[in-house]
């Protein structure tokens, strides 16, 4: 399929693929979404498994020359930047890209692991999605990681920990509902560890409302 292949319809659901780690297991979800862009090293992992990207992007310097050839090869679009001159990471790229298409979802892989300084700035690019009304989250084998400022109907899933941690400095008028542990009016700051490790009550989904501020919401399992 040429690379210069066009979009013609915005797609609602989009993928984005990074470097960081992916479960082998996650192949197949990523499969079902309506536009996937791999970002850097991302774009190796979905070539590999025989995905093709409708949009590969980033500098690639964490590919040999011979992968990077692979990648341009086997995606629809192809676009790379040099890797110094550049303000944002790959995957930052990677979701203004996404976000410029005005999606109704965005679900972004390989956006967490070892380094901790790019999985906190992937986490905070929750917060445009947010701004933007678009809905979002973080998915990796342990965790699924979402943003709220106002309210959320969460179905119950195999995640059995739900975790609660404000984004901004304060996140005011949070209640929550279907949850072991009901809260109501609460207000969490940042540095307190209340809404730590929550579970799910028997009904299939539970909610989450705020007030005012940003939340985060991780379903987590060991």
């Amino acid at each position: 399929m040429s690379n210069d292949q066009q979009v013609t319809s915005t797609p609602a659901h989009i993928a984005i693929v990074a470097g960081g780690t992916i479960s082998e297991k996650i192949a197949d979800q990523i499969r079902t979404m309506d536009y996937i862009i791999g970002a850097d090293r991302g774009a190796l992992y979905l070539v590999q498994h025989n995905i093709i990207p409708d949009q590969a992007l980033g500098d690639f310097d964490s590919v040999t020359e011979d992968e990077r050839e692979h990648i341009r090869a086997s995606s629809r679009k192809y676009m790379d930047c040099d890797a110094v001159d550049k303000n944002y990471t790959d995957t930052e790229l990677a979701f203004n890209h996404a976000l410029a298409m005005k999606p109704t979802q965005i679900t972004l892989f390989g956006v967490t692991g070892t380094r901790l300084d790019h999985t906190l700035s992937n986490i905070h690019l929750l917060r445009k999605a947010v701004d933007e009304g678009i809905k979002c989250q973080i998915v990796d084998e342990h965790n699924i990681i979402m943003l709220t400022n106002s309210s959320v109907t969460l179905q119950t899933n195999s995640f059995p920990y739900v975790s609660l941690l404000p984004l901004s400095s304060t996140v005011t008028g949070i209640t929550l509902t279907g949850f072991k542990y009901p809260l109501y009016d609460a207000t969490l700051q940042i540095g307190q560890s209340l809404g730590i490790s929550n579970e799910w009550d028997d009904g299939d989904t539970a909610s989450v409302r705020v007030r005012e501020g940003y939340l985060l919401i991780i379903c987590s399992r060991d």
